[in-house]
């Protein structure tokens, strides 16, 4: 019976150093490309489309949330359709272009945020408001972040 005990404790300690290495190299990866955003973009020839950017953050995700949520309410040209700080969500639009971003907590000061927008056709191919939302973040947060590829 003792046998059986040491060996189901032994299993038992295994799994959670194995979760735990699991989750340490998960962070370490997660680390490792913090501050990179990443951009995807699909414009048709209709006009229609979307405009994504990623970036992880060396942050808290509840502070980049409120964060992005006073840089959006101090925008005149923006107006916030809803938020959720639970959820860790903001909705807005700027005319016809409707946008959410959402930061999720990928451990106690890394986080992902996520810009994402459809494109009307009418916005200008320049850097768009997706990107402009995630380096704003990041600015404000003082965290630098660089394009992908650059």
């Amino acid at each position: 019976m003792k046998v059986r005990r040491w060996f189901l404790a032994s299993v038992a300690i295994a799994s959670l150093f194995s979760a735990v290495g699991a989750q340490a190299q998960w962070v370490m990866v997660a680390r490792a490309v913090a501050g990179r955003v990443e951009r995807m973009t699909n414009k048709p020839a209709n006009g229609g489309g979307y405009d994504v950017a990623t970036v992880v953050l060396e942050a808290n995700a509840d502070k980049v949330y409120q964060t992005a949520l006073t840089a959006l309410q101090a925008r005149t040209d923006l107006t916030i359709t809803s938020n959720d700080a639970k959820k860790r969500e903001i909705k807005f639009s700027k005319g016809d272009q409707v946008a959410s971003m959402q930061a999720t907590p990928l451990g106690d000061k890394l986080c992902q945020l996520v810009v994402a927008s459809n494109l009307t056709g009418v916005q200008p191919d320049a850097t768009s408001v997706v990107v402009q939302g995630v380096m704003k973040v990041c600015d404000q947060m003082k965290v630098v972040c660089t394009m992908s590829g650059d």
